[in-house]
């Protein structure tokens, strides 16, 4: 039994692949606070809707999905800093990729609280 695509554990499985390699190359420029924590909340993303696919009940569910949110503007804040900085590396493609992340994950939030 094949399961079902499902596009935004896809997409955060791989905005989480690139935030290692963003916070890689990071590493080696010697800017290891803004990497760290970079990377947790980065990566924190998708672990959460993972575990949201398998929440006992609705609530649990959007729960899950809104610590995924508070995530994904600790992600947003730590890219905003890279970008504002001197000597950072370009953030555009992972501030575009959180965009459309942010936007799926806010309508799976309010269409579960409709249907809840």
């Amino acid at each position: 039994m094949k399961q079902k695509e499902n596009i935004i554990v896809i997409k955060t499985l791989n905005f989480a692949l690139e935030i290692i390699k963003y916070c890689e190359t990071l590493d080696e420029k010697r800017k290891y606070v803004i990497a760290r924590q970079l990377l947790k909340s980065g990566t924190s993303i998708g672990a959460n809707i993972r575990e949201a696919q398998n929440a006992e009940s609705k609530k649990d569910f959007i729960h899950k999905f809104k610590i995924a949110a508070k995530e994904m503007d600790e992600t947003e804040y730590w890219l905003e800093l890279c970008h504002l900085s001197d000597n950072y590396p370009p953030t555009n493609n992972l501030k575009e990729q959180l965009l459309e992340i942010v936007k799926i994950v806010n309508k799976i939030i309010s269409s579960s609280k409709r249907n809840n």
